[in-house]
């Protein structure tokens, strides 16, 4: 349970309880009370929380796919690349750039004034939907933060995909077809969350911006 697979697991575990904990309660105790409101506060935490732990899972997502990268391609050298000072230098680093991530995003969403119903056509704050609720010409800064967020996230990913096509490279040289078979489902798992994480937040954060409730988009979300 001290590997490094292990360690990463247990952050990706933490965050994900995190996550869930920041939009779900909140959102149970006002269907229970027949109340549909947030203060202006509790909204800027719901903002800064939920993108803090997106952004965490997302390098930790990263990370773990070097990992990956190291135990089929590099075996050999696997415990001298992920040994337990650089996997915890690896993690500390991921929960920093998602606190760095959502505290930009609040800093830029927050900065901007609010016109119009303060009606929020989702079951908690996101960009979104306060987007649709800034007073037009105030998003500029916010958008600033959003395209070099995207470009960033696509850096990454990239990394990602040049760690997968040399760990399949690799696997495809494996001589019997069983080991090629164990050693592929043990990327099966990351590549699955991978798929799941990128493909609804795409949705959700980069579909259409609308000032009324999409079915997709709130699908997505819960997603």
């Amino acid at each position: 349970l001290h590997q490094p697979m292990f360690l990463l697991l247990k952050n990706l575990s933490l965050i994900d309880i995190c996550y869930i904990s920041v939009t779900v309660p909140k959102s149970i105790m006002n269907s229970l009370n027949n109340s549909h409101s947030i203060s202006f506060i509790g909204c800027a935490s719901q903002v800064f929380l939920v993108i803090f732990f997106a952004g965490t899972e997302f390098a930790l997502l990263l990370v773990m796919s070097y990992d990956r990268y190291g135990a089929i391609c590099h075996p050999l050298h696997y415990e001298a690349i992920m040994n337990r000072g650089t996997c915890v230098q690896m993690v500390t680093a991921s929960w920093l750039s998602g606190c760095l991530y959502g505290s930009l995003h609040v800093a830029g969403m927050f900065s901007v004034h609010f016109c119009g119903p303060n009606i929020v056509h989702q079951f908690f704050c996101d960009i979104p939907s306060l987007l649709t609720l800034a007073c037009s010409g105030e998003q500029v800064l916010e958008y600033v933060f959003i395209i070099a967020s995207c470009c960033f996230a696509f850096v990454c990913f990239i990394l990602m995909v040049v760690s997968y096509v040399y760990i399949f490279s690799t696997v495809l040289k494996i001589p019997s077809a069983k080991g090629r078979l164990r050693t592929f489902y043990t990327c099966m798992p990351h590549l699955t969350v991978v798929t799941l994480f990128l493909s609804s937040g795409f949705i959700a954060y980069l579909g259409s911006v609308s000032k009324s409730l999409s079915s997709l988009n709130l699908f997505m979300t819960v997603l």
